[in-house]
């Protein structure tokens, strides 16, 4: 695609998105995205997964313009018991989490708490002065040098602070497991203290790397507001956004809601988890993790979806200023940063805020659809949300399935953008 081409093309997502009106001083309507034939093939589709038994359970929910237009469940959410995925079930939301994170950690950055570019131990002095992993020598000895700079607010949010994540790595990966700082038993504060006593694995700000910089944005959550983070959660997000089914610890009155995870195998059998694997929404654990944790419904994540859609808000609830979705909305890894680990399989996109952001249109058929501007992330267990701000447009699409079921998730937007076509 040539210059003037890319330069037309963004000159009509932001007509697009604002509705510049035309010669006629109307502002011109967007198509809709979800009309009756998407609904019949976003249903054909779905239920293709269950009954090919590649999935137990899937159910989605979108909204355009602030409008449900298309929600449907199809399958079990617990097999053996024969419990129909619905739209009131539970699910275990794991990464998806994080964006809600990023959210409360930007409702202090409104506040003047922090700027994005302050040295993380401003606050969370643990992570001072830090070592950086340059491999082993010959006997087998650590090798480390000092970093280059301090690890900053802005790599927590965009998972360039360098945090050891390679279980590959000799001598660092047994250090890591020594230290075990995610264990459930740690609180966040433990968490911290055992994560900033281990070397880094790269300089800051030099690789992106996918790891526990959420659950250290957490941690600081707490510091900053004085509140364990799970009460901030509720009290600034949850209860304004009512959002009364999302939480870490299940009552036992809510516990036949929670959906089954299930395993499957490389030839495709579906193996049910076991409780004991995936006991941490049952047990009262003192982690309270900002990368995972949280289990929620369809309508439940649906609300924090409208509310970015809506550039903070939704209803009486104002949780963001719309600079603020704007700024976690936008690329924040330059091109320069090209160890990506397995970012680029999400498409052509950048990384904001604790969201993946939608930088160009897809380079082929093979990668996931998607609009130019929209941000999403996804969880262990396959599940998916969008925010299309072009269209208007938010997705959640829920099942529980491990390990990461991407193909259903490309499945899914093919169902609702359509068939690809080259820009």
């Amino acid at each position: 695609m040539n210059k003037h081409l890319i330069a037309i093309f963004g000159i009509f997502l932001f007509a697009s998105a604002f509705q510049i009106p035309g010669p006629d001083n109307k502002a011109r309507k967007l198509p809709v995205v979800v009309d009756k034939s998407v609904k019949a093939r976003i249903d054909a589709t779905l239920k293709s997964f269950v009954d090919s038994g590649k999935v137990a359970g899937v159910s989605a929910l979108i909204f355009e313009k602030n409008k449900e237009v298309y929600q449907n469940a199809f399958g079990y959410a617990d097999r053996e018991a024969k419990v129909a995925m619905g739209r009131n079930t539970l699910v275990r939301i794991y990464s998806m989490t994080k964006p809600i994170t990023g959210t409360a950690l930007m409702q202090l950055f409104e506040k003047g708490a922090f700027q994005l570019d302050d040295p993380l131990a401003k606050y969370l002095p643990e992570f001072a002065d830090m070592k950086v992993y340059k491999g082993v020598d010959a006997s087998g000895n650590i090798l480390l040098e000092p970093a280059r700079r301090p690890i900053t607010i802005r790599d927590i949010t965009r998972h360039t602070a360098g945090f050891a994540v390679d279980l590959n790595l000799p001598g660092l990966s047994e250090l890591v497991k020594e230290k075990d700082a995610m264990n459930p038993n740690n609180t966040l504060s433990e968490m911290a203290k055992k994560l900033a006593s281990l070397p880094l694995q790269f300089q800051p700000g030099e690789q992106w790397a996918y790891g526990p910089s959420v659950d250290v944005q957490a941690y600081l959550v707490e510091r900053l507001s004085g509140k364990p983070f799970d009460t901030y959660l509720q009290e600034n997000i949850f209860t304004p956004l009512g959002m009364t089914n999302t939480r870490y610890v299940l009552p036992a009155t809510d516990r036949k809601r929670l959906a089954v995870t299930y395993r499957r195998s490389d030839d495709g059998v579906l193996t049910r988890v076991s409780d004991d694997e995936t006991s941490f929404n049952i047990k009262n654990y003192p982690l309270k993790p900002g990368g995972f944790g949280l289990t929620s419904t369809l309508d439940d994540y649906m609300k924090f979806a409208r509310m970015l859609v809506n550039k903070g808000k939704l209803g009486k609830a104002t949780i963001l200023k719309p600079e603020t979705v704007k700024l976690m909305a936008t690329n924040h890894l330059s091109e320069d940063i090209t160890q990506r680990m397995w970012l680029p399989s999400k498409g052509q996109v950048g990384f904001g805020i604790d969201f993946a952001v939608r930088l160009r249109h897809p380079a082929s058929k093979e990668e996931n659809h998607g609009i130019v501007g929209e941000f999403f992330w996804d969880g262990a267990a396959s599940t998916l949300f969008w925010v299309d701000p072009v269209n208007e447009v938010t997705a959640v699409l829920f099942l529980q399935q491990m390990p990461f079921y991407g193909k259903i998730h490309k499945s899914f937007r093919d169902a609702v953008y359509g068939e690809y076509k080259p820009m």
